[in-house]
């Protein structure tokens, strides 16, 4: 259970809930903090790295049960799943015993736990993460073993799988983005497959009309027309989204290479992607509810911004179409830019994909890497995620403000908005580096600083924190995290789970 990395830092990889305990006893008993992780795969916020040096990491992932596999159904759409479950490991599980139930993917990796993302506050594409898990089982530092809500009754009690809050005070709040214990299980909510579901493409018609179309999408989320995270990218997000698919496609399926490959490469992403922000949406339910929905959205967004809907049929029949006709430039753009769309409009129908994290590794030439090896690649990551009122103009003030700070410092910030809830955005925002060159690292390091000084000028914070943050977001003298330490050690008196991550020391 216990094996060197390069480093010669320690690393456990328990495989049970008992295991678990038994490392926080010996980690306890011998004083070495303990930094867990579920598949390592957080990357642009740290990785595997810990926040203090010194610390042995409790990596998760060999905890790969879906401990109710049998029990999943329409009548009981819930899995309990330990931290090494994955996104392509459920999903599979599902397509193959229970096809009529989705669960809320997100676009990172397929390989990715869901349990460590929910855990990290997340976002998917049907909402946030947090408010898909509940029912927690961890191992506080003392080494006690508890579970939140109505598990405490015993995994056979009708109540422990269904009913989310429990009686008396909610300790799940401690777990998310904290360190009071280590997450061995939680139950996953899962949802209906629809019906009929649709793709939405929507682009403001002007830069002005980027402040009134947040708007009405929030509008039309806060009246339940919209129900998904709808996410607003800007052009660099969303050109850099479709490079790899693209550039496949002109490649493996038309034989191109060298120059006539980037030529049309760079043409088709332009086709693809022409406006400075471009909104992808869902709409979801019986065919009735999701043509009225549209009608309403399209009314809506009259005059603000043009609407294009799409669903898999439609992209799999106008994709054969235009690879019919490939030999003809322009019908084997439209297909380049319907390959590179199709992986990511399977993300909204619930199908996990490694197209995003494919795209980063490609720009910085390891297209052969697959995803999960995301970290032995050249691409370095750094995210700088604000979270924001659902306030149009201040918004897009934000966003300029951080555009000109990226400029700055010599980089193109690609830029997403989620409409996450009916109250509130985020912004996901990643500068990317290559890792070999040294000044490019330093630049882009400085950049993200000096972005998170400019989000705090304006009193916003970020909802994700990468381990480099800590010391900026942690503020010994501040009575918040100052009552939060006297918390933890309620549950991790010795200070073993992690210190520093989202806690004080």
């Amino acid at each position: 259970m216990i094996t060197t990395t390069a480093d010669h830092d320690a690393v456990l990889r328990p495989t049970s809930r008992d295991d678990v305990v038994r490392c926080v006893l010996q980690a306890r008993a011998n004083g070495r903090p303990l930094y867990p992780i579920s598949t390592g795969m957080n990357w642009g916020y740290g990785a595997r790295a810990p926040v203090r040096a010194g610390s042995t990491l409790l990596d998760l992932s060999a905890m790969n049960r879906i401990l109710n596999a049998d029990r999943i159904s329409p009548a009981h759409p819930v899995a309990v799943i330990e931290p090494g479950v994955t996104q392509s490991q459920l999903h599979a599980h599902l397509r193959r015993h229970c096809p009529g139930l989705v669960f809320n993917v997100t676009g990172s990796a397929a390989a990715t736990s869901i349990v460590g993302n929910a855990l990290d506050r997340g976002v998917g594409y049907a909402g946030p993460r947090r408010e898909d898990v509940f029912g927690l089982e961890f191992v506080a530092g003392t080494g006690q073993v508890l579970q939140t809500g109505f598990r405490r009754l015993g995994e056979d009690s009708p109540i422990a799988h269904c009913h989310p809050y429990g009686l008396g005070p909610m300790l799940d709040g401690l777990l998310f983005q904290g360190n009071c214990g280590v997450v061995t299980s939680a139950c996953f909510k899962l949802a209906p497959r629809p019906e009929r579901q649709l793709a939405l493409a929507m682009a403001p018609h002007r830069g002005s009309d980027l402040a009134g179309f947040i708007d009405r999408l929030v509008e039309l989320r806060r009246e339940r027309v919209m129900t998904a995270v709808t996410h607003i990218g800007n052009q660099a997000r969303s050109q850099a989204s479709l490079l790899a698919g693209i550039t496949r496609y002109l490649q493996l399926r038309c034989g191109l290479a060298d120059a006539a490959l980037a030529d049309e490469a760079a043409h088709a992403l332009t086709l693809a992607a022409p406006h400075p922000w471009t909104g992808l949406g869902a709409l979801a339910g019986s065919p009735r509810l999701v043509k009225a929905a549209l009608a309403e959205v399209r009314a809506r967004l009259r005059g603000v911004a043009s609407v294009r809907w799409f669903d898999e049929h439609r992209l799999a029949r106008a994709q054969r179409l235009a690879d019919g006709l490939r030999a003809w430039r322009p019908a084997r753009t439209r297909a380049a830019a319907l390959a590179a769309l199709r992986p990511l409009h399977g993300l909204t129908a619930g199908t996990p994909s490694d197209a995003a994290v494919d795209n980063l590794l490609w720009r910085f030439g390891d297209g052969a890497l697959q995803a999960h090896r995301f970290d032995e690649s050249d691409c370095g990551l750094l995210y700088v995620n604000p979270a924001l009122p659902t306030d149009g103009r201040f918004v897009v003030d934000v966003l300029a403000g951080m555009e000109a700070i990226g400029h700055a410092h010599g980089q193109q910030l690609q830029m997403t908005l989620n409409i996450e809830t009916e109250l509130s955005l985020v912004a996901v925002v990643n500068l990317l580096y290559a890792r070999t060159d040294v000044r490019a690292a330093s630049l882009a390091r400085r950049c993200a600083e000096a972005l998170h000084a400019y989000i705090r000028s304006r009193g916003l914070e970020v909802y994700r924190a990468r381990t480099d943050m800590m010391a900026a977001v942690v503020k010994p003298d501040s009575d918040y995290w100052r009552t939060l330490r006297q918390l933890k050690a309620v549950f991790d008196p010795d200070n073993i789970i992690a210190p520093g991550r989202y806690s004080i020391d």
